[in-house]
């Protein structure tokens, strides 16, 4: 979260609607990112008329079904076993804590981390009224990925070469690894895709998305 603040201006600068996926992560400053000293950023966001998904609350992996019932959740070397009502617990969380402080839910969406699904997790989110976004190959920033081997300008320039008509655009608020931050590009290439003829919308705007069943409108 430490230079959420510069992108969203960044954002606004442009005018870009974006989707914004929340899992309560720890910040810099020592709380979670989906807690209520947030709440102001969080407003200003669902103000300017931003799409939202969840993205989890605690921020684990799926990484693997139990027959057809459950899917285990890990980080690291912790793990718990989740049912369909626990995997709605763990996507409706998020939204909860979002919605208390904004007054609107989410737009029936979520991504995975690491976008790593399984079947059973697929179902189980849909059935309560999530469904998955995943994004493109050429959409994935590399702001993940260690600096010295990929520097920002180089991930920049690949982006800017290989994205195409309808691709989904990954970008993180912010990774505590990278040396040499990708942020302050994002200016730069929004502006660079636009000089090409590119424009943006939300995940809700987008040819693929319909809202799973119960996805309604009460949610926003």
């Amino acid at each position: 979260m430490g230079p959420a603040e510069e992108m969203a201006a960044t954002l606004n600068k442009h005018q870009v609607k974006a989707t914004f996926f929340l899992a309560n992560e720890r910040t810099k400053r020592g709380d979670g990112s989906l807690e209520p000293s947030w709440a102001s950023y969080w407003k200003a966001r669902a103000s300017e008329g931003h799409a939202f998904g969840s993205h989890t609350w605690d921020h684990w992996k799926f990484v693997r079904d139990i027959g057809a019932t459950q899917v285990v959740y890990a980080a690291g070397k912790q793990s718990k076993t989740l049912d369909r009502d626990g995997v709605c617990a763990e996507l409706k969380k998020s939204e909860e804590a979002f919605k208390a402080m904004t007054g609107r839910g989410y737009d029936g969406l979520w991504r995975a981390p690491g976008g790593k699904t399984t079947p059973n997790v697929l179902k189980f989110a849909e059935s309560c009224g999530f469904k998955h976004v995943g994004w493109s190959p050429a959409g994935f920033s590399g702001d993940e990925l260690p600096s010295d081997k990929y520097p920002s300008n180089q991930l920049i320039a690949q982006q800017l070469r290989s994205l195409r008509d309808g691709d989904i655009l990954l970008w993180h608020l912010g990774i505590w690894s990278r040396k040499d931050p990708l942020y302050p590009h994002l200016d730069a290439l929004i502006g660079g895709l636009k000089a090409k003829g590119f424009c943006f919308a939300p995940m809700t705007a987008h040819p693929a998305y319909r809202a799973p069943a119960g996805a309604d409108a009460a949610r926003r």
